[in-house]
């Protein structure tokens, strides 16, 4: 789980025009951290239109309990205090499932198998096993799966709000590599040929949706919209158009 220029308080209401909405109890809002392809980010003709697979369920959520959907883009790491506090309804943002997450949200059934993998400059051979990480300076996204990771194997660590900005950091060689979940790191690797991926022994991980402890209901209506999805090919489809 996921700003740079892409921030700035962003909100977009997304084009989920359905009969009878447009009172506020009839919006449902999800927050995100639209620097995360292709699972949420910036994009569109407009230039400022938030996209992607997360958002695409969340739309179906959205749809299938009647109301319309607003997102709401924030910094990852600011994302379940948003949350408990009232402000958003739920989270689709690449969230990985933890333990220390579930002790203060309640997470949907997972939709989403993903893993940590390494990401280097081209001419950088030293990294072949979990070891050869050990003590290296890493970049990673703040408050992410990764940022809490990468303290198992090095205290040299340079945190960023976007992915992006850590992409950079690599490429101007200030750090020796970036820990990423794997979707999103093959995501900026084709657009950034001078780098390479690095796939090592890390444990599986599963995104979820997020939602209050508070908020039972809604947890039940994602849920029975993923199960849908699942059944009816919908999800599969989704995965097709934005997962390569």
């Amino acid at each position: 789980m996921k700003k740079s220029m892409l921030l700035g308080g962003l909100t977009l209401t997304a084009t989920l025009l359905l009969a009878g909405c447009g009172k506020s109890d009839d919006v449902l809002v999800v927050g995100t951290n639209a620097a995360f392809p292709p699972f949420e980010y910036v994009g569109g003709q407009s230039g400022d239109e938030i996209k992607g697979f997360d958002i695409d369920l969340a739309k179906q959520i959205a749809k299938d309990a009647g109301k319309t959907l607003k997102v709401e883009n924030m910094k990852f790491d600011s994302l379940i205090v948003a949350l408990n506090s009232g402000k958003i309804d739920f989270i689709a943002s690449g969230m990985t499932i933890t333990a220390e997450r579930q002790a203060n949200v309640n997470f949907s059934e997972p939709y989403y198998e993903a893993t940590q993998v390494v990401l280097v400059n081209k001419d950088n051979d030293s990294i072949h096993t979990l070891e050869d990480i050990k003590g290296k300076h890493f970049a990673v996204q703040l408050g992410t799966t990764a940022d809490i990771m990468s303290k198992k194997y090095t205290q040299n660590i340079t945190a960023f709000n976007t992915g992006f900005e850590a992409i950079m950091e690599l490429k101007n060689s200030k750090v020796d590599l970036v820990l990423f979940d794997s979707e999103p790191a093959a995501n900026y690797l084709a657009k950034n040929p001078e780098l390479k991926m690095i796939k090592l022994d890390f444990p599986a991980e599963f995104y979820g949706f997020a939602v209050s402890k508070e908020q039972p209901e809604l947890l039940a209506s994602i849920n029975k919209t993923l199960a849908k999805m699942k059944a009816d090919g919908q999800y599969q489809t989704l995965v097709s158009a934005h997962i390569k």
